[in-house]
């Protein structure tokens, strides 16, 4: 069967913010250390300390946004113990990842610089969990204030005169569970209470981010949207995709056999559920939908790689991934009347990363490469696109639509229209009717990603195993565009006028 569509490049549905290509990195495993920070004395080529490979590599995906501390690692972080000579910076246990011993080496000002280097938003996480609401309001003024003040003089003291620019900053995280095991009730007058000390200074305005709920916890967003919603502008969803039975019993992320394959892209699937539901309960408190949902935290979750340390959530990044990451990013799509940013966990060695290292070396996963494909619609206008009919992807009893598709149109009058095939067995066929798009003499070009497994990855042997390639099996004809995407795929399309 054919999966028939109807694209309609005159009508446009709202701006498909940046942001949701956002990314998070977190002080777990080798992330920081390592992974981004090696310091100004490291073999590895590096500028002021960031390591020059994993920085080009990510300038290439123009990030938007970068969060940072955390995470669990945010609501025990103090601030203070990260700021000043390095020497005499005070070290700490990370409790949550591994019990290593963290230098605080990489605090304030390196996150600062490297959004700098990056030419991204920073969005820092503070800590409700353990901290106060003096240690907050302070973290605050040394970031932002200009003038004369104790803590714009101690920001002096270390190097930096002016103040940065900080626009969104998180009232704690999972403070559901890491974060503090607290009930909404308690956590909303929290929230209400801390973030009237996240103060704006001068010109700098403050995006105030709540923290929202854990997967399905439909009253926790019930209980914040009530009590908190005139003093927040956006709210927080958390949703791992982790194939397997129980939390305990995750499967792995290369190795496996085509249950777990399905099994793992209808789970990801479930995000448009969760969305959905969420942003219902948003609409009673917030009909004009001035507050964000931010889905700060997504990606896959597998058990981490044999031999390594279980708190650094090491693992590996198939194909299976890149058609998680295309499929989840075509929902936040679809919902972009409520996502306003979303934060892929996480930037480099841990989770779904997008980038792996090991000493010297480095590559990028099959992850990358879609967030570089997919990175000409931020700030696009979203394009009306329905499939009217679609196969389907079966597995034993079960089945999930086999294609997934957005478009988006950017300020040059650019069409882009990005395919996902879920089926690693067959090759998919699509055909969509091209209505208010000027086809005569349009020109189309296409690049596509797929694997030779289903567990396709790249090895710092092979680092281009599974890498974008061109992609011509399509054919405009009479305003009807048909595609045949390769089985198991991510497709990017262009199409100029």
């Amino acid at each position: 069967m054919t999966s028939q569509g109807i694209l309609n490049g005159d009508v446009r549905k709202g701006v498909i913010d940046k942001n949701i290509y956002g990314h998070f990195s977190e002080h777990l495993g080798r992330c920081i250390y390592e992974g981004m920070w090696v310091g100004e004395d490291s073999k590895i080529p590096n500028t002021k300390g960031i390591r020059n490979d994993v920085l080009e590599a990510l300038k290439n995906l123009s990030i938007p946004v970068l969060r940072w501390p955390g995470g669990c690692f945010a609501d025990e972080y103090h601030w203070k113990d990260g700021i000043g000579a390095p020497e005499n910076r005070k070290t700490m246990v990370n409790t949550h990842w591994g019990g290593v011993v963290e230098n605080n080496h990489f605090g304030t000002h390196e996150f600062m610089m490297l959004c700098d280097m990056l030419g991204c938003e920073p969005y820092i996480n503070g800590n409700v969990g353990s901290g106060t609401v003096q240690e907050m309001a302070e973290w605050v003024e040394y970031l932002t204030f200009e003038g004369i003040s104790p803590m714009a003089k101690l920001r002096a003291e270390n190097g930096r005169q002016e103040p940065w620019k900080i626009k969104y900053f998180g009232v704690g995280n999972e403070n559901w569970g890491c974060g503090g095991n607290m009930r909404p009730q308690y956590y909303a007058d929290l929230y209400r209470r801390y973030q009237t000390y996240v103060r704006n200074y001068g010109d700098n305005k403050i995006h105030r981010i709540a923290c929202g709920p854990n997967v399905d916890d439909y009253n926790w967003m019930e209980v914040l949207m009530r009590e908190a919603t005139p003093y927040m502008d956006s709210i927080t969803l958390h949703y791992y995709t982790v194939p397997g039975p129980r939390w305990e019993e995750k499967r792995f992320a290369t190795g496996f056999a085509e249950d777990e394959w399905f099994e793992t892209l209808d789970k990801a699937l479930h995000m448009d559920e969760l969305i959905t539901r969420h942003k219902t309960i948003m609409d009673k408190y917030d009909p004009n939908k001035r507050v964000g949902l931010i889905v700060d935290e997504w990606g896959t979750w597998y058990e981490v790689e044999p031999g390594t340390n279980p708190g650094f959530l090491y693992q590996q990044n198939s194909i299976r991934d890149a058609l998680v990451a295309g499929a989840t990013l075509h929902i936040f799509h679809n919902h972009n009347d409520r996502v306003r940013m979303a934060n892929l966990a996480q930037l480099v060695n841990v989770l779904q990363a997008v980038i792996l290292t090991e000493g010297d070396k480095m590559l990028k996963t099959p992850t990358y490469h879609v967030l570089d494909m997919f990175k000409v619609h931020q700030d696009a206008e979203r394009l009306d696109l329905s499939l009217t009919a679609t196969s389907t992807y079966k597995y034993g009893d079960k089945e999930i639509p086999e294609v997934s598709v957005s478009a988006s149109i950017n300020a040059e009058g650019t069409i882009h229209i990005s395919l996902c095939n879920l089926n690693p067995n067959t090759a998919s066929n699509v055909s969509l009717q091209l209505r208010g798009v000027a086809t005569d003499n349009a020109k189309i070009t296409g690049t596509t990603l797929t694997g030779d497994t289903m567990d396709a990855h790249n090895t710092f042997d092979q680092t281009d195993r599974v890498a974008p390639k061109a992609f011509t099996a399509f054919k405009l004809e009479a305003g009807s565009l048909s595609i045949e995407l390769p089985a198991m795929s991510v497709t990017m399309l262009e199409l100029k006028a």
